[in-house]
């Protein structure tokens, strides 16, 4: 159901994950009203490549019939976009929050992570959204040690969320990653009636709360790529790349 990495294999993984950090850092100081999603997607790129690395998504095929591949390095999710962007012309505006998503492959392994930026001055609900988010997968985190199971993970994320008062998104979850940038199991931030796999030393996991300020509910768009609340309301993403030890976990996008 899923693979387990050697000692090699995780420090390859964390060389993209060092990859990664470093370009949603670049990101985030050119995130400012103005800014078009279209160029944080061209900085992105530039130094993906610049350290010799590939963008996980560009050119992504999801395997859907009718679907055209990613045309972007990275995703750019506005406001009530929950994931899955397409980087555009339309320029960021003051007040607005952005996901960013990012994929790098290095060396036959990739890693993935997100991350949610305000735009210039943001409400303090959209503030809140944004930390609790991020809080929740920090809460999933300590559930990430050897011998627990993946809803022990899913239901701590879904605890965290729902007590501060947001919506756990159903119907995308995270997923095993290494050679492959999606792998089993797949990670949901929700109960589900299934415990999933036993966690292993050397599982690596992509844990990615997608959380909403209203209703968990959510419709694609007819670019075939980008998800939407169906209420409108806000949406922040939070995302990192996890290699389960003997040790414990240890992030490897976040230095």
């Amino acid at each position: 159901m899923f693979t387990i990495k050697s000692q090699s294999e995780i420090e390859k993984m964390k060389k993209a994950g060092e990859i990664l950090y470093e370009t949603l850092q670049l990101i985030k100081k050119n995130t400012v009203p103005g800014v078009t999603t279209k160029e944080l997607d061209r900085i992105a790129e530039e130094y993906i490549k610049k350290n010799h690395a590939t963008a996980s998504f560009k050119g992504y095929d999801a395997g859907i019939p009718g679907m055209v591949p990613f045309p972007g390095s990275i995703c750019t999710s506005v406001n009530e976009e929950v994931v899955h962007g397409i980087p555009s012309l339309k320029p960021l505006k003051d007040g607005d929050i952005i996901s960013i998503d990012v994929g790098v492959y290095l060396n036959g392994y990739h890693a993935d992570a997100a991350r949610t930026f305000a735009v210039g001055n943001i409400t303090a609900e959209a503030q809140r959204l944004i930390d609790e988010t991020r809080q929740s997968f920090f809460e999933g985190l300590k559930q990430m040690v050897i011998g627990n199971h993946i809803r022990d993970i899913s239901e701590a994320i879904q605890n965290h969320v729902e007590s501060k008062g947001f919506s756990v998104v159903r119907d995308f979850v995270g997923h095993g990653i290494g050679r492959e940038l999606h792998e089993m199991p797949d990670i949901p931030n929700y109960v589900t009636k299934r415990r999933g796999p036993r966690l292993e030393n050397g599982m690596t996991i992509a844990v990615e709360p997608m959380i909403n300020a209203g209703s968990y509910s959510v419709k694609v768009l007819e670019n075939r790529w980008t998800v939407v609340t169906t209420d409108k309301s806000l949406s922040a993403h939070y995302e990192n790349t996890v290699a389960i030890t003997n040790n414990g976990p240890i992030i490897l996008t976040r230095f």
